[in-house]
This record gives C-alpha cells, sequence and structure tokens, in this order.
C-alpha cells in the first residue's frame, strides 16, 4: 500500500468519527485551530518566508508572489475565518423534506457530510486552512495536495491544525497533507477512488482541466475566471472606471479579477482615456481591439485573438468596444468561463436583462467581481467558487460541502 492509499485510509476511518461528532466538538475543534494558528504564527511565517524565498529565486512574478505570501495581518485574517465558520449553523442533520406517505411510511431528507474530500490546489497557502476548516465544520476529512512553491508553508499550516485536533479530541487524519507534490502523486489522487468521495481543483486552467479530463473520483469544478466588466452606454463613467480599477487591480493574480472591458461605442471616446487613466497608477497593459486602439493610441498595444480567452492573472487587460448590449452579451457568451460578470448602468431595463441573459456563477449590476468570495457573501470561507451546474454553483460553503441522505420510519410496512 503507497503513502497515499495510506493517507486515504486513515481518512476514510478519521471521516466516520467525525460524522458523527456533532456541532459542539466540531466547533470547539475550530475554536482550537484559531488558537494554535496565532500560537504558533512565528513557525507558520518562518516556513513561509523559506517559500518565498525560493520563489523569488526561481523568478516568481509579483502578482503569485503576493498569492504565496503570508504575514500576521494575513494569519489573523486566516484564524478570524477559522472563527467565521464556527459561528456558522451547521448543516449536517437538518432534515430538508419529510413527508407521510399513504401507506404511513414517514420518508426525510438529511444532510449528511460527503465523507473524504480531496483538494488539489496551486500556490495559496490560505487555501489550506480555509479548505481544511470547511470540511471540518461539513464534517469531512480532507486530503490536501498543495503546489511545491507553499510546500512548506503548508506543511506548517497542517501540522498546526493536526496537533489542535488531537488536542481537541478529533482524529489527527481528519486533516491530512499529501506531502509528495510530483505530478505522480497528483495523478494518483485522482484515481484513489477506493477513499475519496470527491475531488476540487482549484487553481488556473490547466491544473482543472487536468484533474476534469484524468480523474476517477467525481469532481467538482472550480473557476477560472475570465471575467468581464461591460461599461453600458447609460453608466456613470466615474462610477465605471472605480469599479473596473477595483475589479483589475485590487487583487489581479485571483480568479474573480476582470479580464476584459468591454465598452459601449457610444461612451469608449469619454470612458477609454478616464479608465486608462486610473489603470496606469498600477501600470496595467491594455491590449485593445483596432477600435479602442484608435481612442487609446500608444497607451495600449494590439489584442491578439488569445487574449479575448485569456485569464491573465497580472495587471494585463483586454479591451473591446462593442455596438451595444446584445454585442456585449453575445461577446461574454462566446469567452467567458461562467463565473463572474459585471454590467455598469443606470438603465434599470439594461441592467434586468443582463441579470436575466448572461450565463455565470455570479452576476453583478454597479459591482465589482471582486465579490465573488465565500466571506464577501457571508459564507465564512469557502472551498473554491464552482462554474459548473451541477451540485454547487458559485462561492460552496457547508452547504455545498454535504450531500443528503433519505430515512424512512416504518412501522412494520413490506411492499
Amino acid at each position: 500500500m503507497t503513502t497515499l492509499e495510506q493517507q486515504g485510509r486513515a481518512a476514510k476511518d478519521a471521516a466516520r468519527i467525525l460524522a458523527a461528532a456533532g456541532s459542539s466538538r466540531k466547533d470547539a475543534a475550530l475554536e482550537t485551530i484559531a488558537q494554535a494558528l496565532e500560537a504558533r504564527q512565528s513557525e507558520i511565517l518562518d516556513a513561509n518566508r523559506q517559500d518565498l524565498d525560493a520563489a523569488r529565486q526561481s523568478g516568481m512574478r509579483p502578482a503569485l508572489l503576493d498569492r504565496l505570501s503570508l504575514d500576521e495581518a494575513r494569519i489573523a485574517g486566516i484564524a478570524e475565518g477559522v472563527r467565521q465558520v464556527r459561528a456558522l449553523p451547521d448543516p449536517v442533520g437538518t432534515v430538508t423534506k419529510m413527508d407521510t406517505r399513504p401507506n404511513g411510511l414517514v420518508i426525510g431528507r438529511r444532510r449528511v457530510p460527503l465523507g473524504v474530500i480531496g483538494i488539489i490546489y496551486e500556490a495559496r497557502p490560505n487555501v489550506t486552512a480555509d479548505a481544511a476548516v470547511l470540511c471540518l465544520k461539513a464534517g469531512n476529512a480532507v486530503l490536501l495536495r498543495g503546489g511545491r512553491e507553499a510546500f512548506r508553508s503548508n506543511q506548517a499550516l497542517v501540522s498546526v491544525m493536526r496537533d489542535a485536533l488531537a488536542e481537541a479530541g478529533l482524529p489527527r487524519d481528519c486533516v491530512a497533507l499529501v506531502e509528495d507534490t510530483s505530478r505522480e502523486s497528483a495523478r494518483a489522487l485522482m484515481n484513489l477512488s477506493a477513499y475519496l468521495d470527491v475531488l476540487i481543483p482549484r487553481g488556473g486552467a490547466g491544473l482543472i482541466r487536468s484533474v476534469v479530463e484524468n480523474a476517477h473520483v467525481p469532481v467538482i469544478q472550480t473557476g477560472v475566471g475570465v471575467c468581464h466588466v461591460y461599461v453600458h452606454q447609460a453608466a456613470d463613467l466615474n462610477m465605471a472606471a472605480d469599479i473596473l480599477f477595483n475589479a483589475k487591480c485590487s487583487r489581479p493574480s485571483v480568479c474573480n479579477a476582470a479580464e476584459c472591458v468591454l465598452v459601449d461605442r457610444a461612451v469608449a471616446a469619454d470612458f477609454l482615456p478616464l479608465a486608462q487613466k486610473r489603470l496606469e497608477e498600477k501600470h496595467v497593459e491594455l491590449r485593445a481591439d483596432p477600435e479602442a486602439l484608435a481612442i487609446l493610441g500608444d497607451r495600449a498595444v494590439p489584442a491578439v485573438p488569445e487574449d479575448w480567452d485569456t485569464e491573465f492573472g497580472d495587471y494585463t487587460l483586454a479591451v473591446k468596444v462593442v455596438d451595444g448590449f446584445e454585442e456585449a452579451v453575445g461577446f461574454i457568451a462566446a469567452h467567458g468561463t461562467g463565473h463572474s460578470e459585471a454590467i455598469v448602468t443606470r438603465d434599470y431595463f439594461a441592467a434586468q436583462r443582463f441579470l436575466d441573459e448572461v450565463d455565470a456563477a455570479a452576476v453583478y449590476v454597479n459591482a465589482s467581481t471582486r465579490f465573488t468570495d465565500g466571506f464577501e457573501f457571508g459564507l465564512g470561507a469557502e472551498i473554491g467558487i464552482s462554474t459548473q451546474k451541477l451540485h454547487a454553483r458559485g462561492p460552496m460553503g457547508l452547504e455545498e460541502l454535504t450531500s443528503g441522505k433519505y430515512v424512512v420510519y416504518g412501522t412494520g410496512q413490506v411492499r
């Protein structure tokens, strides 16, 4: 039996105990984890510094270094996220339906944990804690497989959480880290169907595509984010510039950042120079279609076809002028990834049509796409943002980490 199979078996055994633990024991364990993260932050930060040093030596881009980086404030935020999850209602055991049949059978449906969840993700160590505590609260054991860039940080975080679980009287193996970061270990995890109940990938398009195409374990597909901000002809242009700046620049490496702005021809000559002036503060490279390029001149470069389908994850933005609402919505349908889309407009009817006609996990009117986040949606942390349509869509919180089972009460009925 391989090390990964041993971890899978241990997680399966731990999941049975955790599923029956009850809310009070799980909440006590989460508070213990939050306290341990705070108490052992120097250990975590030391590990993170080693990861950052290695990443800089390898030439990692600044936006990705930001994703990898931890500091005291971020660890405090992680601990606060743990406490917010602790404070949320426990979905496990909730009865969502109860009916009495004509034959006297009482048939109900109850929320239960999924079981053992595997998560494959890239260089964001905060995902390690967010994913683990959400899984724990929903009664699931979790196998975490992060990228090599964050290995030391992940190892420190998981060690803290496993020790805290043991202190709280729950199995350490409710949370485990796959310590082999090779491609072979990722493929092995994708095929660990004897122990995993579901696999969730979090990362770039290549990782997600690989998991979806190769996994033998059921997969919840999370979001590649080619997100758009559409500036309608009835937009408040200053508001639109503020929203675009936030959606692109507040944290360009994340999946809910805007990658393309669509601007109605009627306002393009006024809006594009205004937006460019704001975006220049962060040295955003604009890749423009011919009409936008004619307005922006040497402040932009010509777009190539691939730009309309690229999640840049950096200070790069595709810019396109559209003839109006129909072209904008059609363009989003052709090039969006079903993640987050926004319109800026003062026209109520255009706003409502956008909400009705744009097919995405989150659709916004006069707000930044950056709000697509479990914390911002009141879910505490999130396990990921699902862009599929089965079981879960959008930010995945506790309910999305449960399944259902039927419970049936009889008085001797036979069929």
